[in-house]
């Protein structure tokens, strides 16, 4: 029973209510289509970056290649399903034959879905997506990008270091572009104990997209 302090004014809170409650249907019914459509998928990489990245620059490149070689292993590839290092990690898993996923986000400007995911699906919620790119990776590359790229990042590195997922590779491609992140890391978080030294060792930093693939390889078939 509502008490005097949520009653109605003018029905506007009656109209929220309602509101609010058909809100939880539709995310139910985004995990819901997620589950049922990335279940069958297999092993993958989830690969993020800047979608602001133009063809031709190198980092759209090392995308490209890292997802091709990523298929030539065995995994599919999962982006964003947008442009820029999206869109070349879905062409390099496409052009290789793989699986090329793209959890699009409905925004009202930079995303557009790319033309090369051959498995789609558009999202509404951000932390539906969120939780796909997770559940269904084996391993994250992180290639340079900006504040989506950096949330996606430190959310995966707390997960892991909070036991909330077991751990996965993660992994942040070119060294100069993450070098100062990673100074800051070292000589502020750390030394001032907001971090440990294991936390620092939850990801690694490469510059090539072989490094990455070698590295994910390793990862699964160390014993340790």
């Amino acid at each position: 029973m509502r008490n005097e302090l949520n009653k109605p004014v003018n029905g506007q809170l009656e109209k929220l209510y309602i509101r609010d409650t058909w809100r939880v249907f539709r995310i139910i019914s985004e995990f819901v289509e997620g589950f049922e459509e990335l279940s069958t998928i297999g092993d993958c990489v989830t690969i993020f970056g800047s979608a602001r990245t133009k063809k031709g620059d190198p980092d759209y490149e090392k995308a490209q290649r890292t997802a091709k070689l990523a298929v030539e292993a065995g995994y599919g590839v999962i982006t964003g399903g947008g442009g820029g290092i999206m869109e070349a990690s879905n062409k390099g898993a496409a052009e290789a034959g793989g699986t090329s996923v793209g959890l699009n986000i409905d925004l009202p400007f930079e995303q557009l879905p790319n033309e090369f995911s051959n498995v789609k699906l558009d999202f509404r919620y951000f932390f539906v997506r969120k939780v796909m790119f997770v559940k269904y990776a084996k391993a994250f590359v992180i290639l340079p990008g900006g504040l989506g790229t950096l949330d996606e990042l430190f959310e995966s590195l707390t997960l892991i270091q909070t036991k909330k997922i077991s751990r996965f590779p993660v992994i942040l491609m070119d060294k100069k572009y993450w070098h100062g992140l990673y100074d800051w890391m070292t000589s502020t978080l750390l030394a001032e104990g907001k971090i440990s030294e294991k936390d620092l060792a939850l990801f690694n930093i490469v510059d090539s997209p072989e490094e990455t693939i070698e590295f994910i390889k390793k990862f699964y078939s160390d014993p340790c």
